[in-house]
């Protein structure tokens, strides 16, 4: 890890970063007893108040980096808002705050409240009106509420950008300066993301004071442990049957399939289903409420295949995803990162699969290991329908 531009390589113990007896607790409930590099280089800084961005691996615990010394910050007694998070996407907006509402099961008097688009706007004002004092919060809904009066952020003294170059680049950059531009009295301010894209360099400079700049690589330590294979194919109708061949013969029970087209997701899913899989899609014209549905039947195992666009590669709450086979070779390349980034997470192993039946879509994976600096291993079937190595 770098902290402006210095590497440091020390362990982060909890215990030795002066944090409070309710928040310990609630670490040591699920195990924390040393930090991740994001986290200890984050937390104390945030904890005095400067202004940080982070760039760290997906998976790396930003949540935490973050959430702690929010939480540690809160008065309590009061009923303003002292805490805002912006997320690109509802799911992770939702992640972030069952995080942050496990982080203060232990610390009385912290209100948490999500805004986020496709769900009753009514619903989210009543909850508002039990005055929380920490909003995570997509900045479509959370600019809804500022319209409507319902919600203020006069009070707000930490801002939070998380995954700040996907919302950048998901076209938020006039949303998040209007957000920031209300909020005056803020002391910090967090930008964390997988990578720090031009947007984000921009709105840090205009908004942040002496940032401070940590950088986790994604090296032996903090890399996820994913060995990454590529299915060579003839013809495109074959990867069906390598989809169906490889979850039957490794008995995966828990498999993300990710494809570029909704229409796509939709027929993947329906053609398992004629298979005998229980499987299901997830895309961003489904109702929220089946979305919801749809994730928890997939971690509470009730779903075997989830097949998926983009919109799920982040911000997911799913660490014990089996494999992960990419159906379509995605056409942007950070989106392959942040796939086959659901496997692997927290320290377990993982596995991927690129299902490859063209030249086009062959250069394009060459690419992106190349650009990223990853290894990947070329398969085919052979007669017997067993995976070699391609010749």
């Amino acid at each position: 890890m770098e902290i402006n531009g210095e590497t440091v390589a020390e362990e982060f113990r909890f215990d030795e970063m002066n944090l409070s007896e309710p928040i310990m607790k609630a670490l040591e409930k699920k195990g924390f007893t040393y930090a991740t590099p994001v986290q200890g280089g984050t937390i104390p800084y945030f904890m005095d108040w400067k202004d940080v961005i982070a760039k760290a691996p997906t998976g790396t615990g930003k949540t935490l980096a973050f959430g702690i010394p929010m939480v540690e910050h809160i008065d309590t007694e009061s009923t303003e808002i002292q805490g805002l998070i912006l997320a690109p996407t509802r799911e992770l907006a939702m992640q972030i705050r069952d995080d942050l509402r496990e982080l203060c099961q232990f610390t009385e008097g912290v209100r948490v409240v999500c805004l986020y688009g496709g769900a009753p706007i009514e619903k989210q004002t009543a909850a508002l009106k039990k005055h929380p004092q920490i909003v995570v919060a997509t900045p479509g809904r959370l600019m809804d509420h500022m319209k409507r009066r319902t919600v203020r952020l006069d009070k707000v003294e930490t801002v939070v950008l998380d995954e700040a170059d996907r919302m950048l680049d998901m076209g938020f950059v006039r949303d998040v300066t209007h957000i920031l531009d209300r909020i005056r009295n803020r002391r910090n301010m967090g930008m964390f993301s997988a990578t720090i894209s031009r947007e984000v360099m921009d709105i840090s400079w205009v908004y942040q004071r002496d940032p401070v700049e940590i950088t986790v690589r994604a090296d032996e330590e903090n890399r996820p442990d994913i060995k990454q294979y590529c299915i060579k194919l003839s013809d495109r109708s074959e990867k069906l049957d390598a989809i169906e061949r490889i979850m039957k013969a490794e008995n995966y029970d828990r498999c993300l399939i990710f494809c570029n087209t909704k229409n796509m997701t939709d027929r993947l899913a329906g053609l398992l289903k004629m298979r005998g899989f229980s499987a299901a899609c997830i895309h961003g014209d489904m109702q929220q409420r089946v979305r919801e549905q749809t994730l928890q039947d997939f971690r509470d195992g009730k779903i075997k295949a989830l097949v998926a666009t983009d919109v799920a590669s982040r911000g997911l709450d799913i660490d014990d995803v089996d494999a992960v086979f990419n159906y379509d070779v995605p056409d942007e390349m950070e989106y392959y990162i942040h796939r086959i980034g659901r496997t692997g997470r927290a320290k377990r192993h993982g596995v991927s699969y690129a299902l490859v039946a063209s030249v086009t879509e062959g250069l394009r994976l060459d690419e992106i290991m190349k650009v990223n600096g990853m290894e990947i291993e070329w398969l085919q079937f052979d007669e017997d329908g067993c995976l070699v190595p391609v010749d």
